[in-house]
């Protein structure tokens, strides 16, 4: 196998060593008996983890780190990749640079104590956590406060970054440390200003954490100083980089990147010189997942509300096509998706394909049977992204792309949309708790008029934006400098562009809601304190999800507008401002903090999640639900459009063939317009209402609910409740 001696290059080498597949899946392999015997061990464990709650257990006196812990197994004599995030599986760590008070709440949600050494440790020490709020404005925390910007990383690990944990693999550590000083000695003859100094002291940070990465390896017996030499060892250096990174960090999502296409070159390799077969290839790649199902996080009981599941997002980003027109698909694109059958349905890692309608069609057809068995993976537009990031990207969390190891994102959750339109119409004063929230304005009173409250909107906009940028440039600059994220920038590139961010909540309650002010006759209803607590809307109106450019234009401009907004305001580090729809399942936390309003959403309701129509409003059957968010422009949203689509079985066709048939054809119409991220659920509502009506029944049901997936029995009883809400299209 040829790579380059002078450079990282990890595209470089795919490009010049992969194999292109375009059969089918005919070669699979099941599991193995030493895997099912593995998996019912981790099947225990994981039953005994919601037997006690959703913790198993909770290491109370250290703090998480490379070296915090000796070499740890599930079984230490039948494992082929070893690596634990503690010593124990499913034991949580506790990561107090954050924030010491966030740590101590979420050791206590589940019935445990940090301990006094580590509160003794943190007294003398200021956290990300900490210094943010010595930052804060007033403004800053009142709009935080009231649910108008939430979901904010100032509480937790920004996450959103994606090392490139391949180049651990192909170079060896040693290598990259030789890159690292090579850089800090080109940095040491610069002038040194601010950004410089910073700069160095980030790269002796990196350099550091990788001696460590290879002091934890060792602690298994493994030296990664050197490039993997076989598919195991590539395996196994690769998730010795991820486990670096998820050991040091508790961001909320740590994504995995890009690694079946990387892993393909190793294994066919083998496999021709008869080192491995396909079973003791498979055999790899199920080890490889069952490690990266069981990651786990100590989160607070408000982080749980925000991301429903006990979600990682270890997203791996599968398949699509290369610059040069030949398909990324490898024989291991298959092999990663076959774990869903070999280990059974899972939410993690977050398998995302990477779609595009020039996808070898058995492929195709694999991911749409996959998805119609386990609702399990989700799709992205690789013919939407690709001509912005190249071949070698990944996505971060749910549906946000950058190139891997020369990008990188400070995560800024979201602004309430429809919060922020009740705060126009209320002169600044928030509708909640009748405060003046915002700059006073005029308050609406009579039949509301559509050019008046689009004008004071944009105004209440405008001033929104600014502040919002403002708040995450405060976050991010301490994040960066009370908990930086060591190994995972380490294998970055030195010279990294950053990108910031920024996402809205409530879209679809807030295009409906000028609709409604537009096209039917709405009147403010107001409390004894002046302030609007619900409309009457006479007349009907377009909704968004009906395929009706009436509705849909609104919601493309008013995208377009926000995203316009937040351009105006620096972001630290001289980061791109990008935008996404998406909310995770914090969908039901900001309808609860959002008054009625004029769509006919009453007060606390749930908003749709993502880019999604309101609830059962997109009447007009599957395809024009899609076709209207199909419209929201990617160029505005290069954070990602997130979109859930649930679809009962037997609307796809009588049987699984035309089912997986009619699926792809459907996907290849919608990714076809341009439209960005799609969420694909095949079942029918009275699944999942047994499901949650006997848990104990139905432990592995998995459902895609806002750009990752979970198991539906770790939802709260709101979040699923706000799941069984959604449309479920009948017809296509």
């Amino acid at each position: 196998m040829e790579k380059r001696e002078n450079a990282i290059d990890v595209r470089g080498f795919i490009q010049e060593n992969y194999t292109p597949y375009e059969g089918g899946p005919e070669f699979l392999s099941g599991p193995t008996a030493r895997t099912k015997a593995l998996m019912e061990k981790v099947n225990a464990l994981l039953k005994a983890e919601s037997d006690k709650g959703g913790v198993l257990d909770v290491d109370t006196d250290r703090v998480s780190s490379l070296l915090s812990y000796p070499a740890g197994y599930i079984d230490r004599e039948n494992e082929i990749i070893v690596g634990l995030q503690t010593d124990a599986p499913l034991k949580r760590g506790v990561n107090p640079f954050g924030g010491i008070r966030m740590a101590r709440q979420a050791c206590e949600a589940y019935g445990y104590k940090l301990s006094d050494v580590v509160e003794t440790e943190f007294s003398y020490k200021t956290t990300h956590n900490d210094a943010v709020f010595h930052a804060y404005t007033d403004e800053m925390k009142a709009v935080r406060h009231a649910g108008l910007l939430t979901g904010l990383p100032d509480a937790y690990g920004r996450g959103r970054i994606i090392g490139d944990y391949r180049r651990v693999a192909l170079y060896g550590v040693d290598k990259l440390i030789e890159e690292k000083l090579k850089d800090k000695r080109a940095y040491g003859e610069r002038n040194m200003d601010e950004a410089n100094i910073r700069t160095l002291e980030e790269l002796y940070k990196q350099i550091d954490f990788l001696k460590k990465l290879k002091e934890m390896a060792l602690l298994y017996g493994v030296d990664i100083s050197k490039p993997a030499q076989n598919a195991k060892e590539a395996i196994q250096w690769t998730y010795f980089a991820y486990l670096a990174a998820i050991k040091e960090q508790n961001g909320a999502a740590m994504s995995l990147g890009r690694v079946s296409t990387f892993f393909d070159i190793y294994i066919e390799r083998d496999i021709a010189a008869g080192i491995l077969t396909e079973e003791s290839a498979q055999e790899l790649i199920d080890d490889f997942v069952i490690k990266l199902r069981i990651t786990r996080q100590l989160r607070t009981p408000e982080y749980n509300d925000l991301f429903g599941g006990d979600p990682t997002w270890t997203t791996e980003s599968v398949g699509g096509m290369g610059e040069d027109g030949r398909t990324l698909v490898t024989k291991t694109s298959y092999r990663i998706l076959n774990t869903l059958y070999n280990l059974g349905a899972a939410p993690e890692p977050n398998l995302t394909v990477l779609w595009s309608v020039r996808l070898p069609e058995p492929f195709k057809n694999f991911c749409a049977k996959v998805s119609i068995d386990t609702d399990s993976i989700q799709y992205e537009n690789d013919d939407v992204m690709r001509p912005v990031y190249g071949d070698d990207y990944g996505i971060a969390c749910c549906v946000s792309a950058m190139k891997i190891g020369k990008q990188m994102q400070f995560f800024g959750a979201r602004c309430n949309l429809a919060k922020l339109l009740l705060l126009a119409l209320n002169g600044g004063k928030d509708e909640k708790s009748g405060g003046q929230l915002a700059p006073e304005g005029k308050s609406f009173e009579g039949v509301l008029d559509y050019k008046e409250v689009r004008a004071a909107y944009h105004k209440y906009m405008e001033w929104l934006c600014r502040l919002y940028v403002n708040t995450l440039n405060v976050i991010h600059y301490m994040h960066d400098k009370y908990a930086y994220e060591k190994i995972q920038m380490a294998l970055h590139d030195t010279e990294v562009e950053r990108f910031l961010a920024c996402g809205v909540a409530g879209f679809s309650v807030a295009v409906d809601s000028l609709s409604a002010i537009k096209y039917a006759k709405v009147t403010p209803v107001y409390n004894e304190q002046g302030i609007i607590c619900d409309f009457k809307t006479e007349g009907d109106f377009p909704k968004y999800g009906n395929d009706d450019d009436r509705a849909d234009d609104i919601a493309k401009d008013l995208i377009r507008e926000f995203s316009d907004e937040l351009k105006k305001t620096p972001a630290y580090r001289g980061a791109k401002h990008t935008l996404s729809v998406l909310t995770i399942t914090s969908n039901v936390v900001y309808g609860k903090k959002t008054g009625s309003t004029p769509d006919g959403r009453k007060a606390g309701e749930p908003f749709a999640p993502g880019a999604n129509p309101m609830h059962n409003r997109d009447v007009s059957g599957a395809l024009a639900s899609l076709n209207s968010v199909a419209k929201i422009p990617y160029e505005c949203c290069r954070d990602g459009i997130s979109n859930t689509f649930s679809i009962v079985p037997s609307a796809l066709g009588e049987n699984r063939e035309d089912r997986a048939e009619n699926l792809c054809d459907l996907l290849d119409g919608y990714f076809g317009q341009g439209a960005h991220h799609l969420n694909v659920n095949v079942f029918d509502r009275e699944k999942l209402v047994a499901a949650m009506e006997h848990p104990e029944l139905y432990p592995n049901v998995t459902i895609r609910v806002s750009g990752y997936a979970v198991n539906f029995h770790k939802l709260s009883k709101a979040h699923q409740l706000e799941v069984l809400k959604r449309t479920y299209h009948g017809r296509i």
